[in-house]
C-alpha cells in the first residue's frame, strides 16, 4: 500500500507495511528495534498522541504504549491498524478523539470500562471475535458504521453522551445493550443482527432509528424510556420481536416479522401501515395507547387489546377477518344536529361507533389521503365484525355495514333498506321498531277514540219518541 493510498507516509520497513513512519527513523513503531522503541516510549507521558495508523500492534507494544502513558491516551490514532493478537483497552482514558477506521481486530478486544472524552470513530473496522464495550463512556460522538463484529458484541451500561450511529453494521454473535444510555440519536439503519439482540432496560434521550434492520434471530427491543421516536421502518425480524414502548410514537410500517410479534405501548402511538406479520402478533396498550393506521396489513393473526383505534386507517387490510379486537375504543358519530346541502338539510345521528374510515369519506375529520368508497366500508365493516369481543360494537359494524350498502344500492333497492333502516334501523334498533309501534298504536287507540266521541255526539239529546201501539195518558 503506497503513501497516496492512505494518505500519510507510510514506514520504509517494507513495501508492503502501511504504518506510519515515525521520524526521524522513517519506520512504523512495529519495525523499530529495541533501542529506537525505548527512546520513543520515554518520550511518552499521560495525555501524549498516539499515532499507530497501519501499524501491526502487537500485545507488546500495546502494553508498554500503555504503561507508558499510564493507559491516559490523548488524540490517538489507530486507522487501519492490525491486532493480530488480544487488544486490551480495559480502563484506558482516552483524553482527545480516536480513530480506529478500517482497523482489523484478529482476536478479542476488550474496552471495558474505557473513557472517551472526545469523539469515537470505529467505521468499517473488522473484530472477528468478541467485542467488549461494556460500561465504556463516550462523551462526544460515536460512529460505529459499517463495523463487523465476528462473535458476541458487549455494550451493556455504557454511556453515549452524544449522537451514535451503527449504520449498516453486521452483529454476528449475541449482542446486548441492556441498560445502555444514549442520550442523543441512536442509529441502527440497514444494521444486521446475526442472533439475538436485546436493548432491556435502555434509555433513548432522543431517536431510536432500526430502519431496515435485519433481526435475524429476533430481538427484545424493550427500553426503558424513548425521548422522541422509535423507528422500524422496514425492518424485518426472522425469529420473532418483542417491543415494548413508553411515551413515544413508534413506526412499524412495512415491518416484516416471521415468526411472533409482541409490542406493549405504554402511552403510546404505534402506526403498522403496510406490515407484514407472518406469526402470531399481540398488540396490547394501557394509558393512552393508541394505533393509528393499519393500512395495507397483512397478518396471519393479529390481536389489538385495549388500544385507541379511533383515528385508525383500516382501508386496503388484507384478511380483516383474522383480527381480534379486544377492549378497543372507537371513533363515534358526531353529536348534535347538523345542516348540511344535501338531502335531506336536517340531519341528527344514533350514537354509534365507526371506523376512521367513515369519518374521513363523511368529511367529518381531515386527511390528505384518498377515502374509500362506501362499497369497501360495507366489506371492512362486515369483516371486522367478527374479530370484535364487545357485542354491542360488533352491532354497530353490522349496522355500519348496511348504511353503507343502502348508499351504494340503486334506487328501487335504496327505497327498502331505507325503509328497513326508518322502522328499525336494519333490525339492529329494536326501540325504533319499538317507538314505531307505540306511534301506531297510539295513532289507532286516538283515532278509535274520536270516532267513539264523534258517533256519541251524533245521537239526539231530546226524549224519546213513543213506541207505536203505546199510548201516554194524561
Amino acid at each position: 500500500m503506497r503513501t497516496l493510498d492512505v494518505g500519510w507516509v507510510t514506514c520504509a520497513a517494507s513495501p508492503e507495511c502501511a504504518g506510519s513512519a515515525r521520524q526521524p527513523y522513517g519506520r512504523c513503531l512495529a519495525h523499530l528495534d529495541h533501542g529506537e522503541l525505548d527512546e520513543v516510549v520515554r518520550d511518552l507521558s499521560p495525555g501524549s498522541a498516539i499515532d499507530l495508523r497501519g501499524t501491526t500492534v502487537g500485545m507488546h507494544l500495546l502494553e508498554r504504549i500503555l504503561a507508558a502513558t499510564r493507559s491516559h491516551l490523548g488524540r490517538a490514532r489507530f486507522d487501519r491498524a492490525v491486532f493480530p493478537e488480544e487488544a486490551r483497552f480495559g480502563g484506558v482514558v482516552f483524553g482527545g478523539d480516536v480513530s480506529f477506521d478500517h482497523a482489523r481486530f484478529h482476536r478479542l478486544a476488550s474496552f471495558f470500562d474505557a473513557r472517551f472524552a472526545g469523539n469515537a470513530s470505529f467505521r468499517e473496522v473488522r473484530f472477528a471475535k468478541e467485542l467488549s464495550m461494556h460500561g465504556v463512556t463516550v462523551t462526544g460522538h460515536a460512529a460505529f458504521d459499517r463495523v463487523s463484529i465476528g462473535r458476541d458484541a458487549l455494550f451493556g451500561t455504557a454511556r453515549f453522551e452524544r449522537t451514535v450511529s451503527f449504520e449498516s453494521a453486521e452483529l454476528h454473535g449475541f449482542a446486548t445493550f441492556d441498560g445502555t444510555r444514549f442520550t442523543g440519536d441512536a442509529t441502527f439503519r440497514g444494521c444486521r443482527f446475526g442472533r439475538a439482540v436485546s436493548f432491556r432496560k435502555a434509555e433513548f434521550g432522543g431517536l431510536a432509528g432500526f430502519e431496515v434492520a435485519r433481526f435475524w434471530a429476533g430481538g427484545y427491543l424493550t427500553p426503558a424510556t424513548v425521548g422522541r421516536r422509535l423507528t422500524l421502518l422496514g425492518a424485518w425480524a426472522g425469529n420473532g420481536l418483542d417491543l415494548s414502548v413508553s411515551g413515544c410514537p413508534v413506526d412499524l410500517r412495512r415491518l416484516w416479522v416471521t415468526g411472533r410479534l409482541a409490542v406493549r405501548l405504554d402511552d403510546a402511538d404505534a402506526d403498522l401501515e403496510g406490515a407484514t406479520l407472518l406469526g402470531p402478533a399481540v398488540v396490547s396498550g394501557r394509558g393512552t395507547a393508541r394505533v393509528t393506521s393499519l393500512r395495507g396489513v397483512d397478518a396471519e393473526a393479529l390481536e389489538l387489546t385495549c388500544v385507541d383505534l379511533s383515528d385508525c386507517r383500516f382501508s386496503g387490510i388484507r384478511h380483516p377477518e383474522r383480527l381480534r379486537l379486544t377492549g378497543c375504543a372507537f371513533a363515534t358519530t358526531p353529536r348534535g344536529v347538523r345542516f348540511a346541502l344535501r338531502w335531506p338539510p336536517l340531519r341528527w345521528w344514533t350514537r354509534r361507533r365507526t371506523l376512521a374510515d367513515e369519518h374521513i369519506w363523511r368529511g367529518w375529520s381531515r386527511s390528505e389521503a384518498e377515502p374509500p368508497t362506501p362499497h369497501r366500508l360495507a366489506v371492512l365493516y362486515s369483516r371486522l365484525r367478527s374479530g370484535v369481543d364487545d357485542k354491542a360494537v360488533a352491532a354497530d359494524f353490522a349496522f355500519g355495514a348496511m348504511e353503507m350498502r343502502r348508499i351504494t344500492s340503486r334506487s328501487s333497492g335504496r327505497w327498502l333498506l331505507s325503509l328497513y333502516w326508518i322502522l328499525s334501523g336494519y333490525g339492529l334498533r329494536m326501540s325504533r321498531a319499538m317507538g314505531w309501534f307505540v306511534l301506531v298504536a297510539a295513532i289507532t287507540a286516538g283515532s278509535f277514540l274520536a270516532s267513539s266521541v264523534s258517533h256519541a255526539a251524533r245521537r239526539p239529546i231530546g226524549p224519546r219518541a213513543p213506541a207505536p201501539g203505546i199510548h201516554l195518558f194524561h
